[in-house]
């Protein structure tokens, strides 16, 4: 809850139980810490100040002159501390050291988040891998499923460098080292999930924004280094032979990623400092922490981005597009076609290939961030001869696409003028509502917005009874009196809140099988996905909150809780 809040705070925790196992730490468990902008400025950096380092590193020029010729000495000198130094003796993070089977996961406070996952995950661990020929480093954030004491999941994805790393080892039918690294500098948890291309050990970035070396000690029972201030460090390899079903997990998407089999790791120590403090975080339906996390990656890798595309000026992922699902780039069009030639540039770099729906906006754009006016921008210039469809790679978590980890990409050039204005016959929601009742009895409700736009936008409820695919053809008779109209499910869904809606609707569609175009009208089916619409795979639960514990808690008087909590955030 305190999440949600516009300036949340860091939480401590101090005598967390489990309750289940009737068990009680000493460990206090921390939460929360990137909760604001504030707080990522003040662990991570002046974002300003690190992206300007960037932009001078990218852009260095032969000196002209003395003055220039100190100054890149100067500049070069500082890239020495980026370099992870490998310490020649214990570490904090080993002041204690338990090795199987005295090393327990039990006695850690791994929190068990939402009330159907699978079972306690660790969300802040610093996976770290290196290659089978050791010449390459990994770190990485994926999810860890505690299956017993000595047994830990590893949700590393298809695209992940560790899965990368675990086939070399598969393939030469050898054990992988793993360590596990928890807390200590909390930049080295941004890192972590940092989109580093392929090869760069993410504590190279550590070195780079703090100016100072990573320190690091190698763990007790592999090879692998760790920072050595970190609070824990579990130890292990992975049997390249064996799987195990993963999850349900509520995740960052807002909805369950349904369960899998993954590899899974085999504890063989771990080690701690004498008092140490174990992090975690929530990840679920937006706003959350990984909100502005994701803000000083977005800031942080513009100028890496504008290496390859320079005409890029700013871009920005809205936390409640779940960042690879909606992105706005502003740039600067020279030429005909030039937004749809930096789409499939989109497509085809790094972790932004995973981006499913990217709208270009011009640099006379207003800012990225001001979400009303970039909608009105948007929608005076939405032109369906300027909207693009294609296919691609989309992140592991997508529910939606017809086939896993693949699927549709839209693509939507706003970067032209303002489109003539479609005279559509507006009418009030009641009446509109009225018509739609007529052709079917399950539409719940209508709501028009930006009706003063060449493009509004009508949002409809329907309990569904049959595939949208159909209804749209049952109302093409009302095509005058919209422009686009998006369909939701009347269920859990709050036709009122612009920002869940569009959350919604950038995580349940698939742009080539639900985006329909017809007479110069765009209409999108965004409900959930069943056997009605011949949708094969699973569709996963809403992460959500049992209504009971909230209600037990506003009881003890531990939250206070009222309508429009539940109107804004469910």
């Amino acid at each position: 809850i305190e999440v949600k809040n516009k300036d949340s705070k860091a939480l401590l925790f101090t005598n967390p139980v489990n309750k289940k196992n009737n068990k009680k730490f000493n460990i206090p468990i921390l939460m929360n810490i990137f909760g604001s902008i504030k707080a990522v400025e003040l662990l991570i950096g002046n974002l300003n100040y690190i992206t300007q380092k960037i932009e001078n590193i990218l852009h260095i020029n032969p000196p002209k002159n003395f003055t220039d010729k100190v100054n890149l000495l100067k500049t070069i000198f500082s890239l020495k501390s980026v370099f992870p130094k490998r310490l020649n003796k214990k570490g904090k993070c080993q002041e204690i050291i338990k090795k199987y089977p005295d090393a327990k996961l039990s006695d850690i406070p791994v929190l068990t988040t939402w009330p159907k996952d699978g079972g306690p995950f660790i969300t802040m661990g610093q996976v770290y891998t290196e290659s089978l020929d050791g010449k390459t480093n990994n770190l990485g954030m994926y999810r860890l499923q505690v299956y017993n004491d000595y047994t830990l999941g590893m949700h590393w994805q298809i695209h992940k460098d560790a899965n990368l790393f675990f086939h070399e080892y598969k393939k030469a039918k050898k054990k992988m080292p793993v360590s596990i690294a928890i807390g200590g500098d909390p930049l080295y948890i941004w890192c972590a999930q940092a989109p580093l291309p392929m090869g760069i050990f993410e504590l190279l970035l550590y070195g780079f924004i703090k100016e100072k070396n990573a320190r690091l000690v190698k763990s007790i029972t592999n090879n692998i280094y760790i920072p050595e201030n970190v609070d824990f460090v579990i130890e292990g390899y992975v049997d390249t032979e064996k799987l195990k079903l993963e999850g349900p997990f509520g995740d960052h998407t807002g909805y369950y990623t349904l369960p899998d089999m993954y590899p899974f790791l085999n504890v063989t120590a771990i080690t701690s400092r004498k008092n140490p403090v174990y992090h975690a975080t929530v990840v679920g339906k937006p706003p959350l922490e990984d909100k502005y996390m994701g803000y000083a990656t977005e800031r942080i890798f513009l100028p890496i981005l504008k290496t390859t595309i320079p005409d890029i000026i700013d871009y920005h992922m809205p936390e409640n597009g779940v960042f690879h699902n909606l992105i706005i780039v502003k740039i600067n069009t020279r030429y005909p076609s030039h937004a749809q030639q930096i789409m499939h540039a989109f497509w085809g770099i790094g972790q932004m290939s995973f981006v499913k729906h990217a709208i270009f906006v011009g640099k006379d754009a207003p800012e990225l961030t001001d979400y009303t006016a970039i909608t009105e921008y948007i929608l005076n210039r939405i032109n369906i001869n300027n909207i693009l469809i294609s296919s691609g790679i989309l992140d592991a978590l997508d529910h939606s696409s017809d086939n896993f980890a693949c699927g549709s990409k839209l693509g939507i050039d706003c970067t032209g003028k303002e489109v003539e204005k479609n005279n559509i016959n507006l009418i009030s929601n009641e009446e509109l509502l009225e018509k739609f009742k007529k052709i079917d009895k399950n539409v719940k409700k209508i709501r028009q917005y930006f009706t003063y736009t060449k493009n509004p936008i009508t949002i409809l409820t329907i309990h569904k009874t049959y595939s949208i695919k159909n209804f749209f053809k049952n109302i093409e008779h009302l095509s005058d009196f919209f422009n686009i109209l998006i369909v939701i499910d009347d269920a859990k869904n709050n036709i009122e809140n612009l920002y869940m809606i569009l959350w919604r609707v950038v995580n349940n569609i698939d742009a080539k099988r639900d985006i329909v175009f017809k007479k110069n009208k765009i209409l999108i089916d965004a409900t959930n996905k069943n056997e009605l619409d011949n949708f094969k795979r699973a569709w996963p639960d809403d992460v959500m909150c049992d209504k009971e514990i909230l209600e037990k808690l506003q009881r003890e008087q531990l939250i206070n809780l009222n309508e429009n909590f539940f109107k804004s955030f469910y």
